[in-house]
């Protein structure tokens, strides 16, 4: 049986992204894929393998797309000087709710789903390593913004902007991530957002603690 050409396959994944959205990745199966996709389940088989592998490359997909966006949106941000890197991070704070606007399934399912229900024996090693490139890139883009806000990108600053690009949104946006809705789309109202923003420049408005160890931290970080 022929692969699916390489559009379909991602026409394909954006079926998978709605089911898994919709009911979660313990009720997702090849069968209802096909069914709700129209493919096969032998071209299905044939193109990723297994159930895992295809729920790997599905996360893998969101998850990327949801960085580089991120990462955009950080960017976009222009200036060198600490309140051009505390709108950056506020910026960055805002990607779930942006995310969500633009692809919905796809930010539906990233709260559904943790990378750890993915990461078994069944997925390939080559999975493995892209999901934690993933997490290398993650860094990066903290260890960079911490830096611009503090000149100093240890362990405890680091912190402080992980708490506000991820451990905030998570909590605020959760709610409207997972509750139902009649069109598949999240509703993350303008005052959430508002609030979000308010309480990340509130976080930032403190320094850092000391690093760990008492170390003293440079002014710059190379």
């Amino acid at each position: 049986m022929p692969r699916p050409r390489v559009h379909d396959l991602d026409q394909l994944l954006d079926v998978a992204e709605r089911l898994v959205a919709d009911g979660g990745p313990e009720r997702f199966t090849v069968r209802a894929l096909a069914a709700a996709s129209g493919v096969s389940n032998g071209a299905i088989y044939h193109a990723f393998g297994s159930l895992p592998v295809l729920l790997g490359r599905l996360w893998l997909r969101a998850a990327g797309d949801f960085l580089d966006l991120q990462v955009e949106l950080a960017d976009a941000v222009q200036g060198g000087d600490r309140e051009a890197a505390v709108e950056a991070v506020v910026a960055a704070a805002s990607t779930p709710a942006v995310f969500a606007d633009r692809r919905p399934a796809a930010a539906r399912m990233l709260v559904a789903v943790r990378r750890d229900q993915l990461l078994g024996p069944e997925v390939p090693q080559e999975l493995a390593e892209a999901m934690f490139a993933l997490d290398k890139r993650l860094i990066a883009l903290l260890t960079r913004l911490s830096r611009a806000l503090w000149g100093r990108a240890d362990g405890a600053s680091v912190e402080v902007v992980t708490l506000c690009l991820v451990d905030l949104p998570t909590a605020v946006f959760r709610r409207a991530l997972t509750e139902p809705t009649t069109d598949g789309r999240p509703v993350i109202g303008a005052d959430t957002r508002a609030r979000l923003e308010a309480a990340v420049r509130a976080v930032l408005t403190l320094p850092p603690p000391p690093p760990r160890g008492g170390r003293p931290v440079p002014s710059e970080v190379d």
